[in-house]
């Protein structure tokens, strides 16, 4: 029996993507939400629930999930740290929730090989990112940028602080200790993400290059399924992947 999804954020442009791949990896749309819809009306039908929203909205959405016993999957971005600290309270310990900024298998590919370069090059390699995305998208740097940046964080032992959005003017020569993020915005690119190690005398890139949302799409359905009777925890696509060493 195909798994039935509830998504939320149906006609977003990931909503539609998912809609369109998800009989052929095996599921169902059971109930396609949207803003001014009502969720709550027809989700005991369902098996999980897959969110693809805006940030202010997935807070209600993870009541939602709870309330119903549903797995979680959220693909939306954006969150402000109010927002994420209130739907790890309200999921923690009661529903399993998979929480990813890209469900590209690719993309849990690169993270997975920046956590490699990382812990093999060591500081005699600075580390910078830079991700390009259509001119539509309203937040920065990427949710995909964000777990890259998370990844060289722990890596290198950084903090917030030690993380540079951009540069301009007299900035200074780089520290050791820093992660600089690049943006750019334009056109219809899908997503491209780069990580660079940068050494004296060569550099190492690592790259990913989205041409179609389908992939995003096809893993989505994928952490939906794997999530269905997972105990309650929240995992990232990692973890369905089985990217976790």
């Amino acid at each position: 029996m195909p798994l039935k999804i509830l998504l939320n954020g149906s006609r977003g442009r990931m909503g539609v993507a998912i809609a369109n791949v998800a009989e052929a990896n095996g599921a169902v749309i059971q109930l396609a939400c949207d803003a001014g819809d009502n969720p709550c009306a027809g989700a005991a039908d369902c098996e999980a629930i897959i969110d693809f929203s805006f940030h202010e909205v997935t807070p209600g959405i993870a009541e939602l999930a709870v309330e119903q016993n549903l797995p979680l999957v959220i693909g939306t971005t954006g969150h402000t740290p109010e927002e994420k600290a209130a739907i790890l309270e309200t999921v923690k310990g009661k529903i399993p929730v998979v929480w990813a900024g890209n469900y590209s298998v690719g993309v849990n590919t690169l993270n997975y090989l920046t956590r490699k370069a990382a812990a093999i090059l060591g500081e005699h390699y600075e580390p910078e990112v830079m991700e390009m995305h259509h001119h539509h998208k309203k937040d920065a740097p990427s949710g995909t940028a964000e777990r890259l940046i998370e990844i060289l964080k722990e890596g290198y032992a950084l903090n917030d602080d030690q993380v540079v959005h951009g540069r301009e003017g007299l900035v200074g020569a780089r520290p050791q200790k820093e992660i600089g993020v690049h943006a750019i915005r334009g056109g219809d690119i899908v997503g491209e993400h780069t990580v660079y190690f940068i050494g004296d005398g060569e550099r190492i890139e690592l790259t990913h290059k989205a041409t179609d949302r389908k992939i995003f799409a096809q893993g989505a359905v994928r952490a939906a399924a794997w999530a269905v009777g997972k105990e309650a925890a929240v995992y990232n696509m990692e973890d369905v992947l089985g990217l976790t060493d």
